[in-house]
């Protein structure tokens, strides 16, 4: 074990100190800026339309570059535009927060990335986000910069909820370097919560261990447009609970034979568990949408467009119509701890890194459709 001590150590300073190089020391990571024609592209509108609108002065100018070529706005300016072109799109008054959980048996299928890439762009398109990461190893806190290992205490995670110590999630609230998400972040310690979790049933056998994170969520449903669940990769009891407190679901499926046979075991248990305990509490749980993604599509593996086949068989309509391509682009910004959204200019191929963004902005526009629907049968019951 001193061994193991040691390696553990080792690999914790490892980490510090690449982040350290990729990281600003002070401010961290620092979100992008956008030029017009990207602002016009969000909002749905041509360049010259945000030209005329700039001079009514009712909306951020954003700022000319140095040569004058060229006008930046920033990642709270384009939120702002946003808010005012895409009123449609946006929460009604009066209504909560769509939940949703991303999760998967699997690890390595892009669940984290999907996650961090869906709470970014629907940000960009004028939502408020709060991303949750249950996660034990702390992957989306740490692509919002922040090492689980030395920079998250209890109070930052879902810990106390789990203890009962807590029962409104909004304490463990932080914001991040990207405008419009804030988030509750994880570390190896929420593996507590294994223990937390069912220990509290047995001295309550009237408690709902499944329903906590739910109840927590409470108290900010009416603050938030999109509350974004990163889950473990494994049916744990803080995955449970991501689940029954999700809107909606989203399992990324890489076109492979392995990933393709957990996402049917994911969805089997999941089954079985969750008709448990919708007995259990005696009312049914729905789901706004249920969606599948493939994720990580290699063109050049020659057995993928066969697993591609029985995934678009067996998930149909709950297949989403986009495939996101494994690119050099997601592997070295995630060497960066960073997404496709991170990049400011990105260095190689251009028409590799549009692939790239192509993809993830159509999940996002995809998912967000779900969530303006759930929002539109919400009004209609």
């Amino acid at each position: 074990m001193a061994r193991v001590t040691a390696l553990a150590e080792r690999a914790a300073g490892m980490v510090e100190e690449i982040r350290g190089r990729l990281l600003a020391p002070e401010a961290r990571k620092l979100s992008p800026s956008y030029s017009a024609t990207q602002l016009a592209a969000i909002c749905g509108v041509d360049k010259a339309h945000v030209a005329y609108r700039i001079t009514k002065n009712d909306l951020p100018s954003g700022k000319l570059t140095p040569t004058g070529g060229r006008r930046e706005f920033s990642l709270a300016e384009l939120r702002r535009w946003a808010r005012e072109y895409r009123k449609p799109s946006l929460r009604p008054g009066g209504d909560r927060a769509v939940t949703m959980a991303i999760g998967n048996f699997k690890g390595g299928v892009s669940k984290t990335t999907t996650a961090m890439v869906l709470a970014q762009g629907l940000s960009m398109r004028g939502h408020k986000v709060l991303a949750i990461d249950v996660d034990p190893q702390g992957s989306l806190s740490t692509l919002f910069g922040i090492l689980p290992e030395t920079e998250v205490e209890e109070a930052m995670t879902i810990v106390p909820i789990c203890r009962g110590e807590a029962t409104d999630i909004r304490y463990a609230i932080q914001p991040t370097y990207w405008d419009g998400i804030d988030l509750v972040a994880a570390a190896p310690f929420l593996f507590q919560a294994e223990f937390s979790l069912p220990a509290m049933q047995m001295r309550d056998p009237s408690a709902r261990f499944w329903d906590v994170l739910n109840q927590s969520l409470e108290g900010v449903r009416d603050e938030y447009d999109v509350i974004l669940i990163d889950t473990p990769p494994s049916l744990s009891y803080v995955t449970i609970n991501a689940f029954m407190a999700a809107d909606g679901i989203l399992v990324p499926v890489p076109p492979s034979a392995l990933d393709f046979a957990s996402s049917a075991q994911f969805w089997g248990l999941f089954a079985d568990l969750g008709s448990n305990l919708d007995q259990a509490a005696q009312r049914g749980k729905t789901y706004d949408f249920l969606h599948v993604l493939l994720s990580r599509v290699d063109q050049s593996d020659v057995a993928a467009p066969a697993v591609r086949q029985w995934i678009q068989a067996t998930y149909g309509e709950y297949l989403l119509p986009v495939e996101v391509p494994k690119t050099t682009v997601t592997s070295s910004k995630a060497a960066e701890f960073g997404t496709v959204y991170d990049v400011q200019k990105y260095e190689g191929s251009a028409k590799t890194y549009k692939r790239a963004a192509d993809a993830y902005d159509r999940v996002v526009d995809l998912v967000e459709q779900s969530i303006v629907e759930a929002w539109r049968n919400r009004a209609r019951a």
